[in-house]
C-alpha cells in the first residue's frame, strides 16, 4: 500500500487514493481528509461522499470535532464510539449523528517536520471501530503522511521546474525582440519584477503570452 500511495505522483491523486484505500485497512462506510494550514484555515481535500464533506463543514462552522482536535492532540487520534452520546463535542456530535454517522475515527496526518491535517473514517452504526482498528488506522496514517509529504515535495519541485522553463522562454522572446544577450534579458525580467512587485514567474508568463513586457 505504501508503494501504491507513493506511485500517485501529485498531491491531489495521493489524497484521493488515501481516502479510497483506507477502507481496505479499516472497514468503514466513508472517509475524508481535512487539510489544515491553521485552525481557521482548514478545508476538505478529499472525501468518498458528500456526507463527509458536510461533517467536515460542521466542524469548521462549530469549531469543534475530532477531525480538528486530532491534529493538535498529544495522542494524535480520537475514537468516537457514538456521536449521538459523546460529550466531548456536544454540538458537532448530534449534528453528525443526524447525517447518519454514529462512529468516527480521526487520525493525524503528519511527519516529524510538518502537520498536514487529519484522516477521518466514518461508519453508520455505533461502536463500529475498536482499538485494533485504531492501531491499523494509525499505521495507515503514517504511510499516508509520508506519501503526502513526498507528493507535495514533488509538486513544489515541478512548479519550480515549470517556472524556470517559463523564464527561459520569456528570456528568449526578449532576446529576439530587443536584440539582448542572455544576462541582460534576465536582468530586464528581474528589474520589472522588483519594480512592479510581481513574482518573476508571473512576469515571464505575461511576456510569453504577450510577446513583450506588459507595459512595453
Amino acid at each position: 500500500m505504501a508503494l501504491d500511495l507513493h506511485a500517485q505522483g501529485s498531491s491531489e491523486a495521493t489524497l484521493e487514493r488515501i481516502v479510497t484505500t483506507v477502507g481496505l485497512t479499516v472497514p468503514c462506510d466513508d472517509a475524508g481528509v481535512l487539510l489544515v494550514v491553521s485552525r481557521d484555515g482548514a478545508s476538505t481535500a478529499a472525501t468518498t461522499s458528500s456526507g463527509v464533506e458536510r461533517a467536515h463543514e460542521l466542524q469548521l462552522e462549530l469549531d469543534e470535532g475530532p477531525c480538528l482536535d486530532a491534529i493538535d492532540a498529544e495522542s494524535g487520534h480520537f475514537l468516537v464510539h457514538d456521536t449521538a452520546t459523546d460529550e466531548r463535542w456536544p454540538r458537532w456530535g448530534p449534528a453528525v449523528a443526524d447525517l447518519g454517522y454514529r462512529s468516527v475515527l480521526s487520525i493525524r496526518l503528519a511527519t516529524r517536520e510538518r502537520r498536514y491535517g487529519s484522516l477521518n473514517l466514518y461508519a453508520h452504526p455505533p461502536s463500529s471501530f475498536d482499538l485494533a482498528d485504531l492501531g491499523r488506522a494509525v499505521a495507515f496514517g503514517r504511510l499516508a503522511s509520508v506519501a503526502l509529504a513526498v507528493a507535495q515535495d514533488h509538486d513544489g519541485l515541478q512548479r519550480a521546474i515549470d517556472a524556470r522553463r517559463m523564464i527561459g522562454i520569456a528570456m528568449g522572446i526578449l532576446m529576439e525582440r530587443y536584440d539582448l544577450a542572455t544576462d541582460p534579458a534576465f536582468e530586464v525580467l528581474r528589474r520589472y519584477s522588483q519594480h512592479h512587485n510581481v513574482k518573476l514567474r508571473d512576469v515571464a508568463r505575461s511576456v510569453v503570452e504577450r510577446g513583450e513586457l506588459p507595459d512595453a
